[in-house]
C-alpha cells in the first residue's frame, strides 16, 4: 500500500509524492528516490545516524517513532536545527504516516 506525504524541498517548492509502506524505506530514500534535492547532498551517510544531511521538519502533526539517543546526539550537532526537526533516515514508511508533512532543512 502506498501513503501520500508532502515534502517541500529546500527552494521551497511543495511535493506531493506517493511512498510504499511494504518496501522499508524511510522518508531519506523517498526524497532521493524522488530526486528532492540534488545528488549528494541528502542521505550522505547512507542512513547511519553519522550525518544530518537528511534533517527536515516535521510539518504536520503525525505521530512518529520515538527518537532514539543517536538521532538525538546528531541534531544536537547538526546546523539549522529545529524543536520540529527530524533524521529522515529514522522515519520509516508505514501506513501511520498518511498524510506527513515535512520541509527539507538547509544544506548545511
Amino acid at each position: 500500500m502506498d501513503i501520500t506525504i508532502k515534502i517541500t524541498d529546500r527552494d521551497g517548492v511543495p511535493h506531493e509524492v506517493s511512498a510504499p509502506t511494504d518496501m522499508a524505506m524511510n522518508l531519506m530514500e523517498v526524497v532521493r528516490t524522488y530526486e528532492l534535492a540534488p545528488e549528494g547532498t541528502v542521505g550522505t551517510c547512507g542512513g547511519m545516524v553519522m550525518c544530518a544531511s537528511c534533517q527536515c521538519y516535521v510539518l504536520s502533526d503525525t505521530d512518529l517513532p520515538e527518537m532514539q539517543d543517536d538521532e538525538e546526539a546528531m541534531l544536537s550537532e547538526a546546523f539549522y536545527v529545529k524543536a520540529n526537526s527530524r533524521l529522515g533516515c529514522q522515519i520509516p514508511i508505514t501506513p501511520e504516516l498518511e498524510g506527513l508533512q515535512v520541509e527539507l532543512a538547509p544544506e548545511s
